[in-house]
């Protein structure tokens, strides 16, 4: 009997220092998962923090861009306005040049005639008689 009671004690005393040592093991597990999470939350919370700052300079710098392009684009339509303004002006300049062009002939003659017509009024003024030569000239145009 005292055989058989060293062998059921000693499985016994085997099954505490088995569970024991088994119990010592799950709580160095349990630590260790304790500390990779820690561990694991405390990354988190970092990546967060750098993802939040980020995100915050991306945003100002969204916003620097929207207001570039804010300002290009009124410029754009500031030139585009002054573009406009001087091909109005060029078509204005451009019609009255044509204007001259056309009629350059015209006012050649009106103004030699203007200023025969001048010299002729200087040379009345002057005291010179042209009544014999409008006849003779009124004569030749006839013949």
């Amino acid at each position: 009997k005292q055989n058989a009671s060293k062998g059921v004690l000693g499985m016994i005393d085997m099954l505490v220092q088995d569970l024991k040592k088994e119990m010592q093991e799950q709580e160095f597990e349990e630590k260790q998962a304790q500390e990779d999470y820690e561990k694991l939350m405390e990354d988190s919370a970092a990546k967060r923090a750098a993802d939040a700052k980020s995100i915050s300079a991306r945003e100002g710098t969204i916003a620097e861009r929207e207001q570039d392009l804010q300002a290009a684009k009124d410029a754009s339509m500031g030139k585009m306005k002054e573009f406009q303004e001087n091909m109005e002006y060029t078509a204005e300049v451009h019609k009255s040049c044509d204007f001259l062009l056309d009629n350059y002939d015209k006012r050649k003659e009106a103004r030699a005639q203007e200023v025969e017509g001048l010299k002729k009024a200087k040379a009345i003024l002057s005291g010179a008689d042209f009544s014999l030569l409008e006849t003779s000239a009124f004569l030749h145009r006839r013949q």
